[in-house]
């Protein structure tokens, strides 16, 4: 039977946020303790909180709402591309030394796994503005080949230092990207 890996982070009150988000509040509305008739949560948060897909809209003024994405950019076959836990910015020059580079030169959607992986328990209540992620170098490349999504091992694919032109360069070329994906579990490969 074919593994399945979770690489969703569990939404709670005291996980990390991006700066200047509202932090997650989960309030019980009714209970069967209580003698409600059922048991009700309501939970107040930023659609930017956890593993979440950025809508074009979040960047490009024109851009898509959520519910625009066609699914088929969401399911399909994987790339996980491992990176050296030294790299602290994914460049350009990173990708094309990979060793993965002609598997996600034929990948039509790639996850990158950082050494965010390794940290996101120690993270989980403290946004870390040193996380590794792409920098414009990097996403012009990804937006130079045929890619459907664009995933990282936390809360954006743009490095804190370079967060707009990155996210405007994907966006444009209709590349999905999914933020903070737990991929500490999932080895390098195609899933």
């Amino acid at each position: 039977m074919q593994k399945i890996y979770d690489i969703s982070l569990p939404i709670s009150p005291d996980m990390v946020v991006w700066p200047g988000d509202p932090k997650v509040a989960i309030r019980q509305m009714s209970s069967l303790e209580k003698g409600d008739s059922s048991n009700m949560s309501q939970i107040r948060m930023s659609v930017h909180t956890g593993t979440h897909i950025d809508a074009p809209l979040h960047f490009l003024k024109r851009g898509k709402k959520i519910g625009e994405i066609p699914l088929n950019k969401l399911v399909g076959e994987v790339l996980v591309m491992e990176i050296d836990e030294d790299v602290d910015v994914i460049t350009r020059n990173d990708l094309e030394a990979h060793s993965q580079l002609e598997a996600l030169k034929n990948a039509h959607k790639v996850l990158f796994k950082t050494r965010n992986s390794m940290h996101l328990s120690s993270w989980a209540s403290q946004f870390n503005k040193g996380y590794v992620a792409l920098d414009t170098s990097g996403a012009e490349m990804l937006g130079e080949l045929a890619l459907d999504l664009v995933g990282v091992d936390y809360l954006s694919v743009a490095a804190f230092h370079d967060i707009h032109i990155p996210h405007q360069l994907l966006r444009r070329k209709e590349i999905v990207l999914l933020e903070g994906s737990n991929l500490l579990e999932v080895a390098a490969g195609t899933y």
